[in-house]
């Protein structure tokens, strides 16, 4: 999420061989795939609480389709899925930020 807008792909972790976690500190991998249409729901849901907040760049958790984790200091996997997909999600980032800045300046 960036400004409360979803990214509209995602990184699955799925499991190694023999192991329910996902994560890739376990053995995971990490498959970048476009978000299903419950995933953007989701976003879409929390997206205008998480810009009233001020919370510019967040990820979340989703398992099924049910939101697990809302990450608000740490998102990461935007290097997968840059690379799967061939979006700039740090860019995308950067303009909010300046986005921000610059109505500060009013």
């Amino acid at each position: 999420m960036v400004d409360g807008e979803p990214v509209p792909y995602c990184l699955a972790r799925i499991p190694a061989a023999g192991e329910t976690r996902g994560n890739l500190a376990a053995g995971g991998r990490g498959e970048a795939r476009p978000l299903s249409d419950k995933d953007r729901w989701i976003a879409e849901q929390i997206g205008p609480t998480l810009r009233e907040k001020g919370l510019l760049f967040v990820g979340l958790d989703v398992i099924g389709e049910h939101l697990t984790e809302i990450n608000v200091t740490s998102p990461t996997c935007i290097r997968e899925i840059d690379n799967a997909f061939g979006t700039n999600i740090g860019g995308l980032l950067m303009d909010a930020i300046d986005k921000k800045l610059q109505a500060r300046k009013g």
